[in-house]
């Protein structure tokens, strides 16, 4: 699926959808029951133009221990007008190219354009890689550093960064955060994973491991101070728990949220940045996976192997 598009085309598809009037306010919420075994079941529906389409998708927390894929599903995307099935497709793989495309199209507008970045990636999973090579499609790489609980698998990791061209890639510690530009969450922490107060007020962060109202990888003193941007502000106030969290304790309201990815797709300057473009706070992106990022990303790929 990476091979009949990339996450740069990937994240283009998702800019497009934006651009040509898809309103992710209206976007249908995600249906969700548990399964035995402390597992989830995700119904993901969504329509737009001449096109829609329904993932399935099963969150198995014991299935890496049976060396099985932890997301698994299929997506089946449908003709607009008539509903007939036209493509059948992995939704774990799926899933694996839309959420890097969606970080990357949010890159596109928060991350400063003509600089390498020092990265911090938390994670060793597949989100990791794929973001890896997200970012690497937007921005060349001054540095990697992984983190991550599996000393293996962060090594693993960062050997293959060295592949990708990234030379000073290394495995680290989450204090490694101080001396990031960019920093990537991609995990299923449920309690932040990093102080905070260490992110310096020209990074970017970026979070994207849950859709659950009471998990987070970011913590209150960085969201306090960040200006904080999502896919729809519907969906984050219905399942960021990086953001649910501190409005709970009393940190911040239901209006901390600065601006949506359509706000930045739209064009002008980001509104957390002031007007000589320098950096008053970190600008912070949380994403909980939405339906109609799978839908376009969908049809690009529906598209390209016509």
């Amino acid at each position: 699926m990476a091979a009949a598009l990339g996450p740069a085309a990937a994240a283009d598809a998702l800019a497009a959808a934006l651009r040509g009037g898809l309103d992710p306010e209206g976007c249908p919420p995600r249906s969700a029951i548990g399964v035995p075994g402390d597992g989830e079941l995700l119904l993901m529906p969504a329509a737009s133009g001449a096109y829609a389409g329904v993932k399935i998708a099963g969150v198995a927390p014991g299935n890496p221990a049976r060396g099985l894929p932890r997301i698994t599903g299929s997506y089946l995307l449908l003709d607009g007008p008539t509903l007939r099935p036209l493509a059948l497709l992995d939704g774990a793989a799926l899933t694996a190219l839309r959420t890097p495309a969606v970080s990357a199209l949010a890159l596109r507008h928060l991350a400063p354009a003509g600089r390498a970045p020092r990265t911090v990636l938390f994670g060793s999973g597949p989100q990791a890689y794929g973001h890896l090579e997200a970012v690497l499609a937007e921005r060349d790489a001054a540095q990697v550093v992984v983190v991550a609980r599996n000393r293996e698998r962060a090594e693993r990791l960062a050997a293959h960064a060295r592949t990708l061209g990234v030379p000073a890639a290394r495995t680290g510690i989450p204090e490694d955060v101080a001396d990031a530009d960019l920093v990537i969450c991609c995990t299923t922490a449920r309690e932040p994973l990093f102080d905070g107060r260490l992110v310096r007020p020209d990074a970017v962060v970026v979070a994207v491991g849950s859709h659950e109202p009471t998990a987070r990888e970011t913590d209150t003193a960085l969201v306090r101070r960040a200006a904080v941007y999502v896919e729809s502000r519907a969906a984050a106030l219905r399942e960021a728990g990086d953001l649910l969290v501190p409005e709970a304790e009393g940190a911040i309201g239901a209006g901390h949220i600065t601006g949506t990815l359509a706000d930045l797709v739209a064009g002008g300057l980001p509104a957390g940045l002031p007007a000589g473009g320098e950096r008053g706070c970190p600008q912070l992106f949380k994403s909980v996976g939405m339906a109609w990022e799978d839908l376009a990303v969908a049809v690009a790929l529906y598209e390209a192997g016509r």
